[in-house]
């Protein structure tokens, strides 16, 4: 059993940065693919980036590639995600997920476990 708590959405404007943090409880983290998820008013949730149980595996979605940085820290059972050159279009409440054996990195079905959400808000 894997519980996720997110944090470190806000408000900001169109180029600055955020960092989100999930903490996760639970002796599973380590061994979980660890994925960040996003969903915006009226649209479905969608993919954003992810990382292996070791952290030496990660993979983005296009729209997010270049600008965010998703990491690790097993010994502190929290993953990050980095949010450089925020854009409107990622206004959205942000998920964290685990998955132990996940069929796919990018597919919200692979993951058992998800947090509350956290809501991100860019302006222009």
């Amino acid at each position: 059993q894997v519980q996720l708590v997110e944090s470190g959405g806000g408000a900001v404007q169109a180029g600055d940065s955020l960092r989100l943090s999930c903490a996760a409880s639970g002796r599973a983290f380590s061994s979980a693919v660890m994925g960040w998820f996003r969903q915006a008013p009226g649209k479905e949730r969608e993919f954003v980036a992810a990382i292996s149980s070791s952290g030496a595996v990660t993979s983005y979605a296009n729209s997010v590639k270049g600008r965010f940085t998703i990491s690790r820290d097993n010994a502190k059972n929290t993953v990050y995600l980095q949010m450089n050159g925020l854009k409107p279009e990622d206004t959205a409440v942000y998920y964290c997920a685990a998955a132990q054996s996940p069929f796919s990195y990018v597919r919200a079905g692979s993951y058992d476990y998800w947090g509350q959400g956290t809501q991100v808000t860019v302006s222009s």
